[in-house]
């Protein structure tokens, strides 16, 4: 593997790098997931795509740049290398939008992720339900068949949806066919959070933060339109959702990166310096740059035309723990500071939700076991 960039590469980092110099944000927004933040996050985004620098793997007529996968991880790098803010549309641009590349109609695609790329639509994540949480296809909520329409009559309860209190749309599964088995019968809809018949009730997280949401669907109309992929195919479209979840999508190497580069600066300003928790600190530097290195492999596997499939659960255990570990170590140096609350506090509450959203881990492990290693499931 060649592990150099090119002069363009090297050249589309030099002007990333400039740009978010001049324009991120001083002092740091608000957290986006309370609603002042969320709003300020929502201009950021779109201060982003004015400027082309959203979606920069997406083709031009999105508003991207027509980058490639290696420039979008430059790009990633340098956006948090820059402590750009966290992106608030990332449920639509890096869940969503892959899937609708994969499986969308192309009157979906021109219609959805322009849209998406500026911020003017906001998408949050419809799979949990009270009685389906790791276990996806024990989902209930149903759509009825609605022929006069043309289209689908949705009922039933989402809830931890990622700032849905603060989001237009929602997409999700829901049963189209109660005969059938667990994972078939699942249709793939996309729903607006303002269409009749649909509640979003906003709660608060141990943070005290306001942005996650449980939403009720009372007999919502959807059009045939605003089904991505075949009815009745639904699972085999999240689990194209679900893989960029979990792989290098939600989660590049350049947010751990920078977090190391963080971790190693906050040891030498402690008592001891570089020396207090030494072990633990070079440990969480290696492993966010062998993150690193297990991505470069994954993405000269996508470029060559191979799909990465099971293997982006070996990327969610990976970067979940990292990030306990990684915060964790932040937490320990700082001693009675980290009570109070600071970026590694916050980060450390955070990273704690690592290995349940995405797959809980336990999941994940079953998954790398049967798919990966071939062992039987009992």
């Amino acid at each position: 593997m060649d592990l150099t960039w090119s002069p363009e590469e090297e050249a589309f980092r030099q002007e990333a790098r400039e740009w978010l110099a001049a324009h991120v944000p001083r002092p740091p927004l608000p957290s986006g997931d309370t609603r002042e933040g969320f709003a300020a996050h929502v201009e950021w985004e779109r201060t982003l795509f004015d400027a082309r620098w959203a979606v920069v793997s997406w083709p031009e007529e999105f508003g991207g740049r027509d980058a490639s996968l290696w420039q979008w991880l430059i790009f990633e790098e340098e956006y948090y290398r820059a402590g750009a803010p966290a992106r608030v549309t990332q449920n639509g641009i890096f869940l969503l939008a892959p899937t609708l590349f994969e499986f969308g109609t192309p009157e979906q695609r021109r219609r959805i992720l322009p849209r998406m790329a500026a911020a003017r639509d906001l998408w949050a994540q419809g799979w949990s339900e009270p009685g389906a949480g790791s276990d996806l296809a024990g989902l209930r909520s149903r759509a009825v068949r609605d022929e006069a329409a043309g289209g689908w009559r949705l009922t039933g309860q989402k809830t931890w949806t990622t700032r849905g209190a603060f989001c237009t749309h929602l997409f999700g599964l829901f049963r189209t066919d109660p005969r059938a088995e667990r994972h078939r019968g699942l249709t793939y809809f996309l729903v607006p959070l303002d269409a009749p018949g649909v509640t979003v009730r906003g709660f608060a997280r141990l943070d005290g933060d306001e942005g996650f949401a449980e939403v009720f669907l009372d007999d919502v109309f959807v059009p045939d339109a605003d089904v991505l992929g075949g009815v009745g195919e639904g699972w085999s479209v999240a689990m194209a959702t679900t893989g960029s979840e979990r792989g290098l999508t939600l989660r590049s190497p350049g947010r751990f990166l920078h977090a190391a580069d963080r971790l190693l600066d906050l040891a030498r300003t402690r008592p001891g310096g570089p020396g207090a928790h030494r072990d633990r600190v070079v440990r969480s530097w290696i492993e966010a740059r062998a993150y690193e290195l297990l991505t470069l492999e994954q993405v000269t596997s996508i470029v060559e035309g191979r799909r990465v499939g099971a293997e982006s659960s070996l990327n969610k255990l990976y970067w979940s723990e990292l990030d306990i570990r990684l915060h964790e170590t932040a937490c320990d140096l700082l001693g009675p500071e980290a009570e109070v609350d600071t970026p590694w506090s916050r980060g450390f509450l955070f990273s704690l939700a690592g290995p349940i959203y995405a797959g809980t881990n336990e999941i994940q492990r079953n998954i790398v076991a049967e798919r990966l290693l071939g062992l039987p499931r009992r």
